[in-house]
């Protein structure tokens, strides 16, 4: 390894150490003598062959590689292949004169830094500067994609550890209104009934009358909510459980609704169905709030072993704005509901033409 100096063209504490592969002593003195005239410090190391070459890269960490292309026996393309089985790849600049721009362009394509003709070495310090800011700017790039696809992982983990934990708390909610609620109503029902049938008072009759009614509202009111906090009729499949949604979404709104479904050909596991159904109660929901639609139709199906749930309605549709509004929680919420069972989730609107929302989950 001979040291030397470089001039001072990058933040590097200590001298930069280079790598050439080089059959030739007379070029690679060339090289050296080139750099020699930069002044920054420099440590420059020549291999000959492929195996001297594998095993320097494995045993130190280079700044830089400088690569004649033809060598007896084997080309740089076979070094450069060698250096993508290292965790670390340094720039890899080729530095020939035997290879034409064709192939000197179709080797960068391959990953490559840079190409330098053997007698263009004025520029040397100029391609190897160049070559380690695109390193230094590529490696930059590549660690904050791989922190944001960490973030987006941590987000995604959390996204579906709190799906996980609101069904559990609805399923509580949801047992404590059958416990205790739904008791304590089937017991006032009972004194009613029992105070009915031992007074003959025409105004207490009517009282009774009232309460008993007002009663069997509030027991009606506790099993829908919950029905929507802990759907039970899931037990009997999706397509049942959609059914009914879509029969009570039109008997409080007045919206005719259509449900396309085939018989579903296996069984769903119970996440699938989970999210195939809160999809569809969410998007009824929106509809209801903001379509002011007069039609909606659910098509259901789990043809080519991807469940497919559309929802689809003929309203006034959702301008861009309002769906990349902050608050726009409820189309981002089913996104990331559809992504905790491997599904995706597609928003198709036009102004005044309606809106399509689309849950895919393959079932392989």
């Amino acid at each position: 390894m001979i040291p030397f100096t470089m001039a001072q063209t990058h933040p590097h504490p200590r001298p930069l150490r280079i790598l050439h592969l080089e059959d030739s002593a007379l070029d690679h003195e060339l090289v050296k003598r080139a750099l020699l005239k930069s002044h920054q410090p420099c440590e420059l190391e020549r291999v000959e062959t492929l195996n001297e070459f594998g095993r320097r890269v494995k045993e130190f960490e280079f700044d830089v590689i400088l690569a004649d292309y033809r060598l007896p026996g084997f080309t740089a393309l076979d070094a450069w292949h060698i250096l993508q089985q290292q965790t670390r790849q340094p720039p890899f600049v080729l530095l020939s004169g035997a290879i034409g721009e064709p192939a000197a362009v179709a080797a960068i394509k391959t990953g490559i830094s840079d190409y330098l003709a053997k007698d263009d070495l004025g520029r040397l310090a100029q391609v190897i500067r160049r070559a380690l800011e695109v390193h230094d700017i590529r490696r930059a790039k590549e660690m904050a994609d791989s922190e944001l696809a960490r973030s987006e992982k941590r987000l995604a983990d959390f996204a579906e550890h709190l799906q996980m934990t609101i069904e559990q708390e609805r399923a509580a909610i949801a047992r404590e209104i059958h416990d205790d609620i739904g008791g304590a109503l089937a017991a006032v029902r009972f004194d009613l009934s029992w105070i009915g049938r031992h007074t003959a008072d025409p105004v207490t009759q009517q009282h009774i009358t009232a309460a008993t009614e007002m009663l069997q509202q509030a027991i009606g009111a506790s099993q829908r909510i919950m029905m929507n906090l802990r759907p039970a009729i899931l037990d009997q499949g999706l397509v049942a459980a959609v059914q009914w949604l879509a029969g009570g979404f039109a008997k409080r709104t007045g919206i005719k609704t259509t449900v396309h479904a085939a018989p579903e050909a296996g069984t769903l596991s119970k996440a699938v169905q989970l999210v195939a159904y809160r999809t569809a109660q969410e998007a009824l929901t929106n509809i209801a709030k903001h379509a002011d639609c007069s039609q909606v139709t659910i098509d259901l199906s789990d043809a080519e072993n991807v469940l497919t749930l559309e929802i689809k309605d003929n309203g006034k549709g959702i301008s861009p704005i309002e769906l990349s509004k902050p608050q726009a929680f409820g189309v981002r919420g089913l996104h990331e509901r559809a992504k905790t069972v491997g599904g995706w989730l597609d928003v198709s609107t036009h102004l005044g033409s309606g809106t399509s929302i689309i849950l895919s989950v393959p079932l392989a």
